[in-house]
């Protein structure tokens, strides 16, 4: 920067004009970011500093003394903008603005300008200072940010399947696009500025459902879900709801991105498809309820045919003991081959709980050898294999004997022309690991029973533990045996597996869990030579169905007991008001007319503490319920050694002496 200040000298330390114009000089060359120069008033360069070199192109010398305007296009000279600035400048004392302008080499490059008019101290204008900046950079990337911008609204308006639009903080509709309008019938003008809950169902608005949208999109930075809506017109769609909401640069909440999509069409599939599925499983249910009833009825049959026979014949035999002893003994068979189907069918329906308890698996299944060879017939060998040394399993005795007994029957299928079975029992270091999910080493005992029959066909190996899945002919069979073992093995945290080649025979595996402790439960074969007891009990017996009733008693009599029966328990409690200290045991059916056999146990269990109190039922709700794990509960069909360890269990001999003592 030139200046025509006369030389000044001093004694001082004040270094003078030229010294401070320098300085300024100095300060002005060093910002290269901006062109700082002057203008004489005419518009001729008359300064030019380093930053001014660096973002036009001409040096010092290149440039001084030529008119400003050579900074111009050419289409900003015709229009006289470089004339327009300096009066401009003169006029107001400042000239802002933005625009191209030509370097050196004839490239543009994008400016802020900003002219002042320079005055002496008289007022008038002698020059003008100039300050220029390149805002190329914040050009190009204004123009890409408002590219991207109008992209962004084209697409948003070019979607169709989708309604995209904004909601102020408080619901109301700031934009919409074509899809919103397409979807919903609304046009812009007809819905900008209205609450987004004129979208909702009444019964939706009514229970408050846009607000809590809202609030869910806000508390948990995003809200979706699948609901009714309403067009324009009235109709409803389904549709799938999704709202964001959005922030400024400070945090602060300016509202909500919502984005609404019909899907009418895929739920109305949907809702064919459940409808299919769900007629199919009718369907399939009604044709297994066939077949169970169908192969129930059968077996049933065969069975009353049998009891029913014998009973005739025992009509005729007269005297002969032996005769009557073997058909006493079908009938007695039978009966306990009929309450294996009910077992099997209440363990089908889970309604009947297991009730875990410590016992040997070769013990049990020895004791049933001869119902096992019953079964299987004389064509049938049976062998079997027990190590010393097994370890005890803790499981439900009963419903190990039934699911035994299952895959005994199901062998004895695969023989129709005679065979060989074999049962076995180890400890299981393993469980195969297709069905394994937790074994462990040592925890396990396995029970094998392998038969040399027919074998199964590959493609039903995968489905003979479904229910009613069965591949023997039509009425021979339900197609629930091995399903209870299956059941049985799941819910006793084992496990059951299957090997099987066609035409040479098939292997089930029963695992279940080893017990640590001694086995509690004493073994059938124990049970059944050990003789009855001869303990005579005062028992109440509560039974609404007559015919039941009076042949309870019989049975009671019959075994060396005094017994009162009454019909409810209204009558029971009526009774033992007076005469709790007359009974050593109510043994009471637990489905009654008004109050059960559940809720009279526990009443004189509040009333009379040390009477004790037997519950049976062969209802399988009854047995599914939790509260029959109260008290001891005998289930239907019962024998009589079961009624009379039922009684040594529950009644203890203190009271009975308690009773007899004068």
């Amino acid at each position: 920067m030139s200046t025509d200040a006369a030389p000044h000298s001093s004694d001082g330390d004040d270094p003078g004009p030229l010294a401070g114009d320098h300085r300024f000089q100095v300060l002005v060359d060093a910002i290269k970011d901006y062109a700082i120069y002057l203008l004489d008033e005419k518009g001729h360069v008359s300064s030019w500093n380093t930053g001014a070199q660096r973002l036009k192109g001409y040096t010092a010398e290149e440039i001084m003394g030529q008119h400003f305007s050579r900074f111009y296009t050419p289409e900003d000279i015709d229009a006289g903008l470089p004339a327009r600035a300096l009066a401009t400048a003169r006029a107001q004392g400042k000239f802002e603005a933005q625009g191209w302008r030509v370097r050196k080499d004839e490239t543009r490059f994008w400016t802020s300008v900003h002219i002042e008019p320079v005055l002496e101290l008289d007022g008038r204008v002698i020059g003008f200072a100039k300050v220029t900046r390149d805002m190329s950079e914040m050009l190009h990337s204004e123009r890409a940010l408002i590219a991207s911008e109008e992209r962004f609204r084209l697409l948003v308006q070019g979607v169709r399947d989708y309604a995209i639009y904004m909601l102020d903080p408080v619901g109301r509709v700031s934009n919409w696009n074509a899809g919103a309008q397409l979807i919903k019938g609304y046009a812009a003008h007809e819905i900008l500025g209205q609450h987004f809950s004129r979208f909702y169902t009444p019964e939706d608005r009514q229970r408050g459902e846009p607000a809590r949208a809202l609030q869910v999109a806000l508390s948990q930075r995003k809200y979706e879900s699948e609901a009714w809506r309403l067009r324009k017109d009235g109709s409803r769609f389904w549709a799938s709801v999704v709202i964001d909401p959005l922030y400024d640069e400070q945090g602060q909440h300016i509202g909500f991105a919502k984005i609404t999509r019909d899907i009418t069409e895929r739920k109305r599939a949907q809702d064919d498809m459940d409808r299919a599925r769900d007629a199919l499983a009718h369907a399939q249910k009604l044709e297994a309820i066939g077949r169970l009833t169908g192969g129930v009825a059968h077996d049933f049959n065969n069975l009353l045919t049998i009891i029913r026979s014998s009973a005739e014949l025992l009509r005729r035999t007269g005297h002969d003991e032996v005769r009557r002893a073997r058909y006493v003994q079908a009938i007695a068979d039978t009966a306990d081959r009929a309450a294996l189907l009910t077992r099997q069918l209440l363990a089908f329906a889970r309604q009947q709980p297991l009730r875990p308890e410590v016992f040997r698996p070769d013990a049990r299944i020895t004791a049933m050898t001869q119902m096992i060879e019953t079964l299987l017939g004389a064509t049938v060998r049976l062998e079997m294999q027990f190590p010393d040394s097994l370890g005890p399993v803790e499981a439900d005795a009963g419903q190990f004997d039934t699911a035994i007994l299952n895959m005994v029957i199901n062998a004895r299928d695969a023989m129709p022309q005679g065979g060989r079975l074999r049962i076995s029992a180890r400890d299981a270091d393993n469980v195969p690991s297709v069905r394994a999910h937790a074994a462990a080493p040592g925890q396990f005992v396995a029970i094998s029973l392998e038969d040399s029959g027919s074998g199964i066909d590959p493609g039903a190996i995968e489905r003979i533990f479904e229910p009613f899945f069965t591949t023997k002919p039509v009425n021979k069979g339900t197609g629930l045996g091995l399903s209870q073992a299956y059941g049985f093995a799941k819910q006793s945290g084992g496990e059951i597996d299957v090997s099987s080649r066609a035409g040479e025979g098939t292997c089930f595996t029963l695992y279940l869990r080893r017990a640590t402790g001694q086995p509690l439960v004493a073994d059938p074969e124990a049970v059944a030579t050990r003789p009855e007891p001869n303990r005579p009990l005062s028992i109440l017996m509560v039974e609404d169905n007559n015919e039941i009733g009076e042949f309870g008693l019989g049975l009671l009599t019959e075994m060396g007991h005094s017994a009162v029966r009454v019909a409810n328990a209204d009558a029971a409690l009526s009774l033992l008001q007076d005469q709790h200290d007359d009974f050593d045991l109510v043994f009471t059916d637990v489905v009654m007319p008004g109050k059960n056999g559940f809720e009279l146990a526990k009443e004189i269990r509040l009333r009379w503490p040390d009477l004790p109190v037997a519950l049976t039922s062969g209802y399988s709700h009854v047995l599914a319920d939790d509260r029959s794990r109260e008290f001891e509960l005998l289930h239907k069909p019962y024998s009589l050694r079961e009624l009379q360890a039922l009684f040594e269990r529950v009644v203890p001999r203190s009271r009975e002496s308690r009773r007899i003592s004068p």
